[in-house]
Formats: C-alpha cells, structure tokens, sequence
C-alpha cells in the first residue's frame, strides 16, 4: 500500500526547498495560484469529457466569457470548479486542519455542481449506478451512507499512520470507489485528495487529461487491493506541481539541475528516452509532464544511475 522510500524522500526534499522559499510575495503567490486553478479546472473537467480547451476554460473563469458552439453545462462547470478550489484554497489558508467529514465533502460537491446539476448538489445518490467501461460496480445506493460514515473514520484511524501524499491518494480512490453522488464524483474525489495534499503544506496536485488512461488504468489497480501503482502516479503529480513552482520561485538552477526534454537527456546518458520515459512512469526517475512532454535533469539521472550502482 505504501510509497516507496525513494519516493517519499523526492518528495519531502522538494517540500523542504519549497519552504526554503518562504515567505512567497502575496502577489507571485496569487498568479501561481490562479496558474494551478486553470489548469486544475481545465484538466478535471476534461478528464469527464468536458470539451473546453485550456485556453477556452482561462477565458471563461477569467474574463466571463461565452464560447460559441460550447455547451452551456461546459461553462458552468468551469465557473462551479473554479468556486469549489477558491473555497479550497481558503480553507487551506485558514491554517486551521480542517477535519474532513460528511459536511464537508457534501458542502464541496454542492459548489462543484450547484448549477449545470443543481437537483442533485450535495445529495447522496439514493439508486444505482453503473460506471461505463469499469470492472467496479459501486455499492447500491440504500448503502451509501453508511460506506461513507465508515471512510470518514477510515480517514480518523488512519491520517497519522501514513505519508501524507498516500493518505491522500487512497482516500480519493476510496471516495471514488463508493461513488456517492449521481455525478461530479471524479471531480470532488481529486480536489478532496487535495484537501489532505494541500494542508500538508504541498502545492495542488492535477491529474492531467493526456494522462486520463494511465489514471483509469491505477484507479482500476487499487479496485483490485493494490494500491502501490495509484500512490506513485498522485504522488508525481505532486511531485510535478513542486517542480513548477519551483521554476516560478527558483529562476535561476544550476546547469545539472534544469528541466530538459527526455529526447535531450538521452544524449547524456547510456539510455533511449523510451527507456527513460519508462522511469519516469514507475517513478524511478524523478520527471513531471508538462502538456505531452515528460521533463527531467541531469542530476535526476546521475541520482537514478547512483542508486543502481552505476556512473554516468
């Protein structure tokens, strides 16, 4: 169930640098922010087939805007995210750890929903579901709340025993898993994951859309009681998020240190950028995507090569 150590130390050393930031200028802090959102938005409204594009979901959040030939439900789903991660955003700011509980989660999938589904917002299905193309059936709906009165205290028994970034991720697969509402499930299990991740002082991690299969595909793992693939793939996410953040706060890296595209590291090293693609993807090599592209560094090679016992 648990993260590797390898991982769980990328992760700790990248909050540490991350903190060593502090205190970020309130203004560099809110484009930052507003950066993530969007692309939180854009990404977790995608993943359930919305078809606004990046660009499209900046214009409505931003300017208002309508797009013509979009549907209606698109923009209000946009506008409703962008509400549900404001409200996270202050509760994270509150400084206060927030206990997660029943009202929460239902306070959160209200604003996620509230208008394109207003008749369901914050309401615990009462009939069955059926998810296409899942291996999974959720519980029936007469079970549902008390499946969610024994995740929240899964969640009490447990918060203290694991790694942050993996209580996060199983409990989003566990909310996902029960299916508690009619619709907007994906959507309020990633930014409840982000709840824990949040709080625990990393930045929000976004699933991306060009990641959709691989997500569904660890999602489907953890159904079956193995939890290992879905724990690594939130935390790169994570890991992904930090490195952005640094690059916004750390302009300037040593030569070894800046993102490359795994084509130009190859070039470096005794490996094809398939076989370094497959590092990134198992978590041995520490990379983040941005878009399509898989990024890493030099020194993230020399690391990975150094733990197997090799030279560059």
């Amino acid at each position: 169930m648990s993260l590797s150590d390898k991982t769980k130390q990328i992760l700790d050393e990248k909050l540490e640098q991350l903190n060593s930031c502090s205190p970020i200028p309130k203004t560099v802090l809110a484009k930052i922010r507003e950066h993530f959102q969007i692309e939180m938005t854009y990404n977790s409204n995608a993943i359930e087939g919305n078809t606004l594009t990046l660009k499209e979901t900046a214009w409505v959040i931003q300017e208002g805007l309508t797009i013509k030939g979009k549907p209606l439900k698109d923009h209000l789903e946009a506008k409703n995210q962008k509400e549900a991660l404001d409200f996270l955003c202050e509760l994270v700011d509150s400084k206060k750890q927030n206990t997660i509980s029943e009202r929460l989660i239902r306070e959160i999938h209200h604003l996620i929903v509230k208008e394109a589904d207003a008749d369901i917002a914050g309401q615990y299905r009462e009939g069955n579901v059926i998810i296409t193309g899942a291996d999974h059936t959720p519980p029936e709906g007469f079970e549902v709340a008390n499946e969610m009165q024994k995740l929240i205290k899964w969640i009490n028994a447990n918060k203290n025993k694991l790694h942050s970034i993996e209580l996060a991720a199983i409990v989003h697969h566990k909310l996902a898993y029960i299916h508690p509402f009619w619709d907007g499930n994906g959507r309020i299990s990633r930014i409840i994951m982000n709840v824990f991740i949040m709080q625990a002082g990393f930045p929000m991690a976004i699933i991306l859309k060009n990641d959709r299969k691989r997500y569904y595909r660890v999602l489907s793992e953890a159904d079956r009681g193995d939890y290992s693939s879905f724990c690594e793939f939130v935390a790169q996410s994570v890991i992904r998020s930090m490195n952005l953040y640094l690059k916004f706060l750390q302009p300037k890296q040593k030569k070894n240190d800046k993102y490359i595209s795994l084509e130009e590291l190859a070039k470096l090293g005794p490996y094809s950028s398939t076989y370094l693609r497959k590092l990134a993807t198992q978590g041995k090599l520490e990379a983040f995507k941005e878009g399509r592209n898989w990024l890493s560094s030099q020194r993230a090679l020399e690391e990975y090569m150094n733990s197997i016992g090799k030279d560059l």
